[in-house]
């Protein structure tokens, strides 16, 4: 087989950009994925992606009709799916437990645990039937250490990696690994967005980002998303790679 295909959702946004250049550069046909057209079509401009081995459609992952509708035409397009990356996620509003709301909660879970579950249950028939296919999800630090005033966000990504343990069980059989990457600060807008929440919980600016004393680029995110669904990691499955440059040794 010449040809691969990955799937990347969260498509425009700094991390999975460059996880999408990662895998255009390693020889792989891409297709976007994105709720926002416009933005995808930046990316599409700002990284040179060629029609021949790109494409990109607008989806809302927490539309369950939507997500049956644009796999089942990427399926009808391309006849495979090699790896879905689910990169889409939101970090919401921070906020103390008790002053979260229950409308921002639900959000946040509706993109990151719902709308990862949803691309999940309708990518693996066509994996299983390929009998190969690999999954990479998102979890977080903030999903393993329960930082204070990210009970939403950090338990959607602690459920993100439960999930992702359950895929890997269930269907490593069929030759599907399913393993999650977790971050911790990584230079993009939704790092700015939470430092200014931060302050605007009168939180201080600096935060802790570990002993490398800087947050990762979203490069090195996306080189160990490529690491795990390379044939380099072919028996590494249910795992969660941290990649917070020791934050979490602190």
């Amino acid at each position: 087989m010449s040809e691969k295909y990955c799937i990347i959702t969260g498509a425009s946004g700094g991390i999975g950009s460059q996880i999408a250049k990662k895998f255009y550069d390693q020889n792989y046909y891409i297709i976007l994925l994105d709720i926002n057209k416009e933005k995808l079509e930046n990316v599409m401009k700002a990284m040179d992606f060629k029609l021949d081995r790109a494409a990109y459609y607008p989806l809302d992952i927490t539309d369950e009709n939507d997500v049956k509708n644009i796999l089942r035409h990427i399926y009808q397009q391309y006849q495979r799916i090699d790896v879905l990356i689910n990169a889409a996620g939101i970090c919401g509003e921070y906020a103390k437990a008790i002053d979260t709301s229950i409308s921002n909660f639900k959000k946040i879970y509706d993109v990151n645990v719902f709308g990862t579950f949803l691309m999940m249950q309708n990518v693996l028939p066509i994996m299983i039937d390929q009998r190969a296919g690999v999954i990479v999800n998102f979890g977080s630090v903030s999903g393993l250490r329960g930082y204070t005033y990210e009970i939403a966000y950090g338990s959607s990504k602690w459920a993100v990696i439960g999930m992702t343990k359950n895929i890997a069980n269930e269907y490593g059989s069929c030759g599907i690994r399913a393993n999650s990457v977790s971050p911790g600060w990584v230079d993009t807008d939704m790092m700015k967005k939470t430092l200014i929440n931060y302050k605007q919980l009168g939180l201080s600016e600096t935060v802790n980002i570990g002993p490398i004393n800087r947050p990762a680029d979203p490069i090195e995110i996306a080189e160990a998303v490529y690491f795990l669904s390379s044939g380099a990691a072919s028996y590494i499955n249910g795992a969660n790679l941290v990649v917070d440059g020791g934050k979490l040794c602190d």
